[in-house]
């Protein structure tokens, strides 16, 4: 079973009702379909993979517009790659891969950029219990505390949790159920929450931890 993938936009969240009358809350991903801009080989590249092409862009790089242009794109609002397995099939350039390569039922990970924050303090972005309202305590509640080292080593170490800048990160949310796919206006209802703002893009690909999916489709070894 190859590793299967496609680039949409996130729509926002809604709910519809199972065989049974239950609720179940989904998101809404637009993905029109996209395009193999480019189909990467062990012997080429030294490893084997599929480039996917989505949306369109007002500006291009003319680099970016040579390369599309061999799979007969004029531009691209994202571009991501999906490893294969070396005995997977491989599609041929320019081919076009839509919803319906996922069905309900299917377990996928999907990826976004998460919403930004802006400057955050530990208790927002570390979870950070903060400090009691007692007496003696003067606009200390949500500060974080001691953060040196003493004399020794007289330094704050790398990676210490403090205050920083939040979100507009890459995350991945695995494991998530397909509810519906409606091939007609490209649309697939991904059961719970995705990461990212609506409007933004993500990757919706087959679920690498499915125990039915070989571990050499993430790269590594079985």
């Amino acid at each position: 079973m190859g590793s299967r993938g496609i680039l949409g936009t996130k729509l926002g969240m809604t709910q519809v009702f199972d065989e049974e009358g239950r609720v179940v809350p989904v998101t809404v991903v637009h993905a029109t379909p996209n395009t193999v801009s480019q189909v990467k080989t062990a012997e080429t590249d030294g490893y084997t993979a599929v480039q996917l092409a989505y949306g369109a862009a007002k500006r291009t790089t003319r680099p970016l517009a040579g390369h599309l242009r061999k799979a007969g794109v004029e531009s691209a609002r994202a571009i991501t790659e999906l490893r294969m397995a070396d005995g997977d099939e491989l599609p041929e350039l320019g081919a076009s891969v839509s919803v319906a390569t996922f069905g309900t039922g299917d377990l996928v990970d999907v990826t976004g950029t998460s919403r930004g924050k802006g400057y955050a303090g530990v208790m927002k972005r570390h979870n950070f219990s903060g400090m009691g309202d007692g007496h003696g305590v003067k606009k200390k509640n949500r500060h974080p505390g001691s953060v040196g080292a003493c004399s020794t080593p007289g330094r704050t170490f790398r990676g210490t949790r403090m205050a920083g800048r939040m979100g507009g990160e890459r995350v991945t949310v695995q494991n998530l159920e397909v509810v519906e796919v409606d091939t007609e206006r490209d649309l697939i209802l991904i059961r719970g929450a995705i990461p990212g703002a609506d409007g933004g893009v993500v990757l919706v690909r087959s679920a690498v931890k499915h125990p039915d999916r070989a571990p050499a489709l993430q790269g590594g070894e079985a």
